[in-house]
């Protein structure tokens, strides 16, 4: 029970990565908020987990919208008496090449990701601050954090600005035990993965096939998906960690695609 007594607030946690990420730390004895623009979805993954001995809430929660974002924090503070980790995850993906990308789309991509990231990280960090037990921030980053790929001008530029964002809240949180880590996946085979895989196979005149092992894959050591499960054992190991020694820091998770 790594992460017993603890409470944790998952965004875009109804499914896809978010899902197993609350999903483990549920198992391992932390109090879950699953966050996600979906409330429905949102209730049923919390019923899903208390049917299962967990503690879990619904938060009705859009990452771009300031007021529902405080609003959101406080109803977990007031649930679960805190929030220790915070795992900002929620995200989309939009693909088309620069000149194509419309404004609006630009902004929409860029705000899910990085509005939202900053605007659940100022509402928790006072609360981790106040408690007195430190804390936990964890981004959902990607390899393009690290690397670029074609077709996808925001969410490289928002991916590599949460290690920015990290690295400053590490130096930040450090004199209140607060944590700030990124986690880099690979291609991950989650419906917004799946989503791509056609509108790459358009833009690039390419089968969808050769848009799996071509592009998302070729750069892995054996041509695999990273999974979910790889993914949240590694949101678990990150939000566990027990000293400032590991902070402000990305670990890409990736087969090794991107080798640092």
């Amino acid at each position: 029970m790594k992460l017993k007594d603890k409470s944790a607030i998952i965004t875009g946690a109804a499914s896809g990565i978010g899902k197993d990420i609350a999903l483990v730390y549920a198992r391992e004895g932390a109090k879950v908020a699953i966050a996600d623009l979906n409330l429905d979805a949102a209730n049923a993954t919390a019923g899903e987990i208390r049917a299962s001995g967990g503690q879990a809430i619904g938060v009705a929660m859009n990452v771009t919208d300031e007021k529902q974002v405080n609003d959101g924090v406080a109803a977990v503070v007031k649930a679960f008496g805190g929030v220790d980790i915070l795992v900002s995850n929620a995200g989309i993906q939009i693909v088309h090449p620069i000149e194509e990308f419309t404004y609006s789309d630009w902004k929409k991509l860029m705000a899910i990701h990085v509005d939202g990231a900053f605007l659940t990280t100022r509402a928790c960090l006072p609360h981790m601050y106040k408690s007195g037990r430190g804390g936990s921030v964890i981004y959902m980053g990607s390899v393009h954090s690290k690397e670029a790929s074609m077709l996808k001008a925001p969410y490289v530029t928002a991916k590599h600005g949460l290690i920015g964002l990290a690295k400053v809240v590490a130096k930040e949180g450090a004199a209140h035990g607060v944590r700030a880590n990124v986690i880099c996946p690979g291609f991950v085979r989650t419906p917004l993965v799946e989503k791509q895989i056609p509108e790459q196979a358009k833009e690039l005149g390419i089968s969808e096939q050769e848009v799996i092992k071509n592009v998302m894959l070729k750069e892995t050591v054996d041509g695999e998906f990273t999974t979910v499960d790889d993914v949240a054992q590694t949101a678990l190991f990150l939000a566990s960690f027990g000293s400032n020694a590991l902070t402000g820091q990305s670990i890409v998770v990736s087969h090794g695609w991107f080798m640092q």
